[in-house]
């Protein structure tokens, strides 16, 4: 075991960075679902099924990806 591992610093070191880690991979999945909704309700517009052909997904996978990075 190595000299940092012995001290009394790592343990609480490694929870946060667990912490953070699960903080940040639930709110990438809230993020996905959130835009998943958003997708649905627009393929919908109120109806129960999306119409045939609309091809949305196909329109907004070309916007996003080319304006992902410039999200930040």
């Amino acid at each position: 075991m190595s000299r940092f591992a012995k001290t009394a610093a790592y343990t609480p070191l490694v929870q946060d960075i667990a912490e953070l880690y699960h903080r940040a991979r639930q709110t990438l999945v809230e993020s996905y679902w959130q835009i998943g909704r958003r997708i649905v309700e627009q393929e919908q517009q109120g109806d129960g099924k999306a119409e045939y052909g609309a091809q949305l997904l196909e329109h907004l996978s070309g916007r996003i990806k080319g304006v992902r990075y410039n999200l930040c």
